[in-house]
Order: C-alpha cells, then structure tokens, then sequence
C-alpha cells in the first residue's frame, strides 16, 4: 500500500527526485530544490579528463567549501577514469560517458553513467585491503572515492546502463 502511494506522489510530482528522511512521517517526503545542477557527455577518452575538471570549476561556489569541491574533484576524476579504462575498455571512442552535478543546500551529487558491464561496487570494496596500496595496480580509486563521499553506490539503471553516484554531505550555510 505505501509503494502505491509513493509511485502516485513520484508520479505527481512529474519526476522531481523526492527525499524522505528517516523518522519522519509518510506526510513528510517533499521534493528538494536544487540549488546548481549541470551535466555534461564526453567521449570515452582520459584525455578527456581535462574538460570534466574545467567544467566542475562551476561548483567550486556557495555552499560547497573548497575543501569539499577540492575531495569531490577527485572522486570525480577517480570515478571518471575508472568508467574510461574499465567500463569501456575496448569500447569506441565515440562511446559517451554522461555526467551530473547536482547542489543541494547541505550535500552534492554525483552521477556518472557508463554502458560497460555492471559489478557489484560493496563486493569490490570488500575484497580490497582495508589500507590503500601505493604500488597496486588497481583498486585505489575506488578506495578514495569510498573514503571521500558519504554514500557510493554503483547500480544498473533501466536504459542498460550503470551509475556511480558520489553524494558528500557539508554543513549546512549560516
């Protein structure tokens, strides 16, 4: 009965994220406004890199420190590298890779989408050592993004694609 009545508000509210918060009453869930959000597609290609970084330039402002926009640029790169070597290894490199920012007065998000095949990220996280090796191959990206955001999940989305989504949490403005 409750999924009933949460596909009908999502449905009302025509797609608008809706966040609820624990302990809260059913009454309580209601869309949160973003504050900034901006997305961009670029090809499967690291060199790449450099046009994703000079785009999230935009979100080093109010309510983001620098300190935080400083973290969730690694964890952007982290994640955005990883999409390139390992989602779509031995894809053209036509293949897009779609990125999303989205500012929230107290956390941000990050969703990057990739068409390679999807992993179970918990799975991963758990079978690398606890301590980063600095001489591994592989496995510290994921490890820095662990580390960096609040909430790391990695799940297949309906148009057979997969989503990294980096949320990182900062106090709220004064």
């Amino acid at each position: 009965m409750l999924d009933e009545h949460f596909n009908s508000l999502k449905h009302h509210l025509f797609g608008q994220r809706i966040y609820w918060f624990p302990g809260s009453q059913f009454e309580d869930f209601r869309p949160l406004q973003p504050i900034h959000r901006d997305s961009i597609q670029v090809n499967t290609d690291l060199n790449a890199l450099t046009q994703v970084l000079v785009w999230f330039d935009q979100f080093n402002c109010h309510p983001v420190s620098y300190q935080t926009w400083m973290q969730c640029q690694l964890a952007l790169a982290e994640g955005f590298t990883n999409a390139v070597r390992h989602a779509h290894q031995g894809q053209p490199i036509e293949q897009l890779i779609d990125i999303e920012v989205i500012i929230f007065p107290e956390w941000l998000e990050i969703r990057i989408w990739d068409h390679g095949e999807p992993f179970n990220l918990i799975q991963k996280l758990e079978s690398l050592p606890p301590e980063m090796d600095t001489n591994a191959e592989g496995g510290r990206g994921l490890k820095l993004m662990e580390r960096i955001a609040d909430s790391l999940s990695y799940t297949r989305t309906e148009d057979d694609r997969n989503c990294l989504l980096i949320v990182k949490h900062y106090s709220k403005p004064a």
